[in-house]
């Protein structure tokens, strides 16, 4: 059985356990709460076991709900639970798009770069100013079920949003990014560097990935020489304190776990804000649906 089958197998059987416990809270109660959780650990056990494949007839962001009368209506109603704890909980690293910006990446077939970065726009070329277009276009083929590359959410960007890029300001700024994922279907919030780090690990820990602003300006341990610069972080580790970095100038850097640490110090705080929470994504709210990426580029 392939990895991917193996994870979605799993994925059905905790939602089935999951209704079960639902299920039992607004059934009639004869049933303890002790047992449904049970039957939820059979239930799992089973579906990993032998698992059956069933046709999906309406997805919530990758979630089954092919249920009938009370218990659709439960589904229903508590989508917005299911929904934010399958998107938090059932991806890892190898699912995670990290696009490259730079020609040279590019230049020496680097995994994750493409012709984009010879994208010429207006005086500069996108591998200068490109690093929060790889950073959504890595959100945006990560959680949507779709695929775009940097250059086609550049163009979107430039359709959707107030996003002009000049020869002197290339890069997208905070407010039309928010914009742009909006329109994607995201939930993406806009954020300033919190007085305290607990306070910024725990809403990195709870989100499904983050665009930060980091420079060197700020704090130099880990990025050096960077006055301002776009990164994506996820997949925050409980054990070491540490996150996945994806980070579009680095082809080295790219695809590491590094200290939540060294993100937070390094936050460019004389920007308006400082980092983007993505949350959740509605395949409904999703205005574009792009799928696919027409540029060359080296898939992993």
């Amino acid at each position: 059985m392939g990895r991917q089958k193996r994870k979605e197998y799993a994925f059905y059987a905790v939602l089935a356990g999951t209704f079960l416990l639902i299920a039992g809270a607004y059934g009639s109660g004869e049933k303890s709460v002790q047992q449904n959780a049970k039957e939820m650990g059979a239930v799992a056990e089973k579906a990993v076991a032998e698992p059956e494949y069933v046709p999906a007839v309406r997805l919530y962001a990758g979630i089954f709900t092919k249920l009938d009368g009370e218990e659709y209506a439960v589904i229903e109603k508590n989508k917005d639970i299911l929904v934010a704890a399958a998107n938090r909980g059932y991806f890892d690293e190898s699912d995670v798009y990290s696009f490259l910006q730079g020609p040279k990446s590019w230049g020496e077939g680097r995994a994750w770069s493409g012709e984009w970065s010879n994208q010429y726009v207006r005086g500069n070329y996108f591998g200068n100013f490109g690093c929060g277009l790889c950073c959504m276009a890595n959100i945006y083929s990560t959680f949507s079920g779709h695929t775009c590359s940097p250059w086609d959410m550049f163009l979107y960007a430039r359709e959707v949003s107030g996003y002009t890029p000049t020869k002197k300001i290339g890069a997208i700024g905070w407010g039309d990014m928010k914009t742009v994922m909006r329109k994607c279907g995201f939930d993406a919030e806009l954020y300033t560097k919190p007085q305290d780090y607990e306070t910024f690990r725990d809403q990195v820990r709870s989100a499904k990935s983050v665009v930060v602003l980091v420079s060197s300006h700020d704090d130099n341990t880990y990025w050096k020489k960077t006055g301002g610069h776009y990164v994506n972080i996820s997949l925050y580790k409980e054990d070491t304190d540490e996150v996945f970095l994806a980070d579009p100038a680095d082809p080295d850097g790219n695809r590491n776990y590094i200290p939540l640490r060294y993100v937070y110090d390094a936050l460019k705080t004389v920007s308006k804000y400082q980092y983007l929470l993505v949350n959740g994504y509605s395949e409904e709210q999703n205005q574009w649906k792009q799928d696919g990426i027409d540029e060359a580029w080296v898939a992993p």
